[in-house]
């Protein structure tokens, strides 16, 4: 049984805020699978979790290099952040990028990873973000409605996710 909250964030702002809030429920082995339309706020809200994170380095799409990881400032846990709109083999293709070996002492968050990289975790978050109005980019004033749901036995008894507000 997984833990599930659904959340409403009207601004790019405030979907950073919320980043920042699931930072402190991450612990290193956690993976995050993010999924949402192109401009829905998928690398704002990882942006947060970088900065919840105290990690080293902007966060910003890693659409071309595919991954990039971000060393903890602070004595945390690593972000290893993943586009794999590209990636269309599967979990396969993710495997040439040693995911499995960063996980246990990282948080790997994989944008449109929805499909590709399940297998990498019995245990993960799913974060679908969408738009409320139907807006085209994120700085369209369209909130957006963020579902976040913990699956497997890391999240059974919510980990916190009911905190998130909602």
């Amino acid at each position: 049984m997984g833990a599930h909250a659904t959340i409403t964030v009207p601004s790019p702002e405030l979907m950073t805020d919320l980043g920042r809030r699931l930072a402190a429920l991450l612990r290193p082995g956690d993976l995050v699978l993010l999924s949402g339309e192109l401009g829905a706020g998928k690398t704002t809200l990882t942006r947060g979790l970088g900065e919840g994170l105290g990690v080293r380095g902007a966060v910003t799409s890693p659409t071309f290099v595919i991954a990039r990881v971000h060393p903890s400032l602070v004595g945390g846990p690593a972000l290893v952040h993943v586009d794999a709109y590209r990636l269309g083999g599967g979990l396969d293709e993710m495997e040439d990028l040693d995911l499995d070996v960063s996980l246990p002492e990282s948080v790997v968050v994989v944008e449109w990873g929805e499909g590709k990289v399940e297998g990498l975790s019995e245990s993960r978050l799913e974060v679908r973000i969408e738009r409320t109005l139907g807006g085209e980019s994120e700085d369209d004033g369209d909130p957006r409605r963020v579902r976040v749901s913990g699956l497997g036995e890391r999240w059974t008894g919510g980990g916190g996710l009911a905190e998130l507000g909602g």
